[in-house]
């Protein structure tokens, strides 16, 4: 057997790397997958130093998670029906509440805990995790922040035991969350102080309620609050929909939803209120009360801005999706590292003696998928300090941030699950090895807490109000230095806001809605992601040059084929923009294909850092694979 265990020196890891991806070990399929990977280069880097930089925070927690992740019982199944399929997420939700490892009050005590359980979860089961974003941050969430005493006595502990299940009530067939639209009413009756809430048509059904066909006690309805026929806008208000025994109120109906093409361990319903009657109380009155008589003062006086108030939860729920899609990105490229450095094939000599990773089509689908989750990773640790730490003065910079950081990770997911899905051939179309679960999480993640490329509008709203032109220098003849392929990201970044600014003022006021609606797409969603990859490069950049410990040069590579990655898939702007030359485009091709070869035997020591155990990751070709097909295994996951 050949071992590659190579004494490593004093020498840079860029020269190393590069030295080792000239010969990628020559293997034998008579080796266990677990015994190849032993074959592949340690590294001269602590593995440990990069998985506390991506954990960024709460590191003791995620550790016993990891571990408690770990049990049998978080196995996956999959011949199941739907039915227990729902009743294994919530049994699992249960056992995370149990355990202590989320709490409402989190939001208060230590919010980036909330963030570190979603990413952690979702590596296990995402539609679990979806009822746990929904059960914590936007129903526990909103009745907290938005709840006074009276509803933090009623409802706080049950939130954190599963005592108390609940849903969140905005979303309309007909309206989505257009509060101007939306057709749900609250009317407040003088003569029993009680709020009427009412769907009054098929447009006004509370749409996509997770936690609403099973399981939830309570939903937290958006309605328009109206008192003595004024209407005081949209208000949230809290109203029983089941008892204990899960048994459905009067005037209450729940409608399921059904089979969707992914995460149906989420039980999703459709609600309609046939004029239910609830305590004047039941309204969540931090920034607005409603007196006896039914006069309503409020702390914030427009109706937009009251909306904004209570619909405030979706903004952290943006930054929970964001990190579930993290979480499914690690063990989809975990997945997919593992089995490509073990699956052989044909070498130089017609025998399977040479692992798939060793090819550059291999190492140009996965390599730069790696780098960039380990970009988004950095940069999403950001976003969760500043959403954290945020002051008012720093509230819109923080609103566009998560607004960017939910799409470009989502997006982020979805296409690196197909790709790794792609690149594991058939293995990776069966259940048992994860990747179509990832991809159900991707679809969702790409509408929930508002559809992607809408929040992408948002953003370019929102940056161009404030836009303010980055700094940037000329470009250099050779571009492929770090500080140079940011440079290009901020002159795109600063040339998209201007033109888009250029055509909003050329149009005026009357034509505001036809230019932006329906003549500037292209320029909005480019301005708009553009900001959110120039705000990741800055931070990892940020973090790599304050780097100490022997990971910053492979660290360095990463950022550089991130950056290489993102200037290449758009050099076709560049070039027509005259902002680099055919040469230069050249350059950023060769650079990109010199570090994709020279960081691949890292691969596996890069993946590893990401601390997922087999146990979590359980895809058998992951592990030992062969082992896994000795047996008649029906594609499920009792042989480990």
């Amino acid at each position: 057997m050949f071992h590659l265990r190579p004494v490593f020196t004093q020498t840079s890891t860029r020269c190393l790397l590069s030295s080792m991806s000239a010969a990628m070990p020559s293997l034998s399929n008579k080796t266990s997958p677990p015994d190849l990977q032993k074959q592949y280069p340690k590294p001269d880097y602590s593995t440990e130093s990069l998985t506390k930089l991506l954990d960024h925070d709460n590191h003791e927690m995620r550790t016993r998670f990891r571990s408690f992740m770990s049990d049998p019982v978080m196995k996956p199944r999959y011949n199941i029906s739907l039915a227990e399929e729902r009743q294994l997420a919530l049994d699992r939700l249960q056992r995370i509440c149990d355990n202590g490892f989320i709490s409402v009050l989190d939001f208060r005590d230590n919010p980036l805990r909330i963030f570190a359980a979603h990413e952690l979860a979702a590596i296990i089961d995402p539609a679990m995790t979806t009822k746990m974003t929904v059960q914590f941050n936007l129903f526990g969430g909103t009745v907290f922040k938005l709840g006074t005493e009276k509803h933090h006595d009623l409802l706080l502990k049950g939130i954190d035991t599963l005592g108390d299940i609940g849903c969140f009530g905005l979303t309309e067939l007909g309206y989505g969350n257009n509060a101007v639209e939306m057709e749900t009413t609250a009317i407040f009756d003088p003569d029993t102080k009680e709020l009427i809430v009412n769907t009054p048509t098929p447009l006004a059904q509370k749409y996509w309620i997770t936690n609403g066909a099973l399981h939830a006690h309570h939903v937290v309805v958006f309605a328009h609050l109206i008192s003595h026929g004024v209407n005081h806008g949209i208000h949230a208000v809290l109203v029983p929909i089941r008892d204990k025994e899960l048994n459905v109120l009067p005037n209450v109906l729940v409608e399921e939803m059904g089979y969707k093409m992914g995460l149906n361990g989420v039980d999703n319903a459709k609600l309609t209120f046939d004029n239910v009657r609830v305590p004047m109380d039941n309204l969540l009155d931090r920034y607005s009360q409603l007196s006896e008589d039914g006069e309503l003062t409020s702390d914030i006086k427009s109706t937009r801005a009251r909306f904004l108030a209570v619909a405030d939860q979706l903004l952290a729920g943006r930054i929970c999706i964001a990190s579930m899609c993290i979480g499914g990105a690690k063990a989809s490229l975990a997945i997919a590292i593992k089995y490509s450095a073990t699956r052989l094939t044909v070498g130089s000599k017609g025998k399977s003696d040479t692992a798939i990773l060793s090819y550059q089509l291999q190492q140009h689908a996965l390599l730069p998928l790696l780098a960039r989750t380990f970009a988004l990773n950095i940069g999403l640790d950001c976003v969760k300090r500043k959403w954290a730490e945020q002051i008012p003065e720093d509230h819109l910079e923080v609103v566009a941030m998560c607004c960017a950081l939910k799409p470009i990770c989502s997006w982020h997911l979805e296409n690196l699950v197909s790709v790794c899905r792609e690149r594991c051939g058939g293995q990776g179309y069966l259940s048992c090895n994860r990747f179509g679960t990832f991809i159900g999480l991707a679809h969702a993640a790409m509408t929930a807490e508002g559809d992607n490329s809408v929040l992408i509008q948002k953003v370019a709203k929102e940056r161009l109000a404030m836009f303010k032109s980055q700094t940037t220098v000329p470009v250099a003849d050779n571009i492929t230095s770090t500080d140079q392929l940011i440079n290009l990201i901020k002159i795109r970044e600063n040339s998209l806001f201007m033109g888009l600014g250029k055509a909003l003022k050329a149009a005026g006021r009357e034509g505001l809605f036809e230019t932006w609606m329906l003549q500037e797409n292209e320029s909005i969603q480019s301005a708009g992601k553009t900001y959110g990859e120039r705000l990741v490069a800055d931070e990892f950049k940020s973090v790599v040059d304050n780097i100490q410990d022997s990971t910053k040069e492979v660290l360095q590579d990463l950022l550089d084929l991130h950056l290489l990655s993102y200037i290449k898939e758009n050099s076709a702007w560049f070039l027509t923009h005259d902002i680099i030359s055919s040469g230069q485009s050249k350059q950023i091709t060769a650079e990109f294909n010199r570090l994709c070869k020279d960081l691949t035997p890292q691969a596996l020591n890069l993946v590893e850092s990401f601390a997922i155990s087999d146990e979590m990751l359980s895809a058998p070709i992951a592990r030992d694979w062969v082992n896994f097909n000795e047996v008649d295994n029906k594609g499920e996951l009792d042989l480990f």
